[in-house]
């Protein structure tokens, strides 16, 4: 078991599969998001409605991917080794979201287009798409060696942490703002449980060490 276990660690750390995994990863994140798009604006049309139908589904998509990578680390470290496949491959979702979020962002240029003027009052999705594509950056791994481990894990916590605080305003604080607890939307009920699941998992990874010194 233990010539398995290095023989693992070895294959995982092969600078030629690294870059083939993420290549695949983000060519399957951004296929589906164009696929669920093109499926969807097909069936409801290319003006307003199918274009917001199909926002909704590649922001869901997207979610899923970026929930995989922002709760995996802390999954591994709250239930063992037996998550440790999830929290590795963390990069690797993190760029399929970056990857499936160029289509969602697209859609959102179409409806400017539509509405023929530009959107405003986004400056927390902006804000949210510039934390998205700078962690994209900095997972080269010379970048990041230049950026320091210290200062990339203060940025990556900080750009992660504000991703989630996004899909919160889209799932959650925006919803409840438009129509009410009592007017909540269903459809938006379990992508609200899945978030918060996951930012509960990682407070609790980040003070459990904490609790174990005490």
């Amino acid at each position: 078991m233990l010539r398995a276990a290095i023989s693992a660690n070895l294959v995982s750390r092969d600078p030629a599969r690294w870059p083939t995994t993420a290549t695949l990863s983000m060519a399957a994140g951004f296929l589906i998001a164009f696929m669920l798009a093109a499926v969807i604006l097909a069936i409801f049309g290319v003006g307003d409605r199918g274009t917001v139908i199909a926002l909704r589904a590649t922001a869901r998509w997207s979610f899923l991917l970026f929930w995989l990578a922002y709760a995996g680390g802390a999954m591994a470290k709250l239930f063992g080794p037996r998550f440790n496949t999830l929290a590795q491959q963390g990069r690797t979702m993190g760029l399929a979201y970056a990857s499936a979020q160029l289509m969602h962002v697209a859609l959102i240029f179409w409806l400017f287009y539509l509405a023929g003027r530009p959107g405003g009052g986004m400056v927390v999705f902006w804000a949210g798409i510039a934390c998205t594509y700078l962690l994209a950056l900095f997972s080269w791994p010379r970048l990041r060696d230049a950026l320091g481990l210290r200062w990339w894990r203060i940025v990556r916590t900080i750009a992660m942490e504000y991703i989630a605080y996004v899909f919160a305003v889209d799932f959650i604080l925006g919803p409840l703002h438009g129509h009410g607890v009592a007017g909540y939307p269903l459809s938006y009920v379990p992508f609200a449980i899945v978030l918060v699941v996951g930012a509960s998992l990682r407070m609790a990874a980040a003070v459990r060490p904490q609790l174990v010194a005490q």
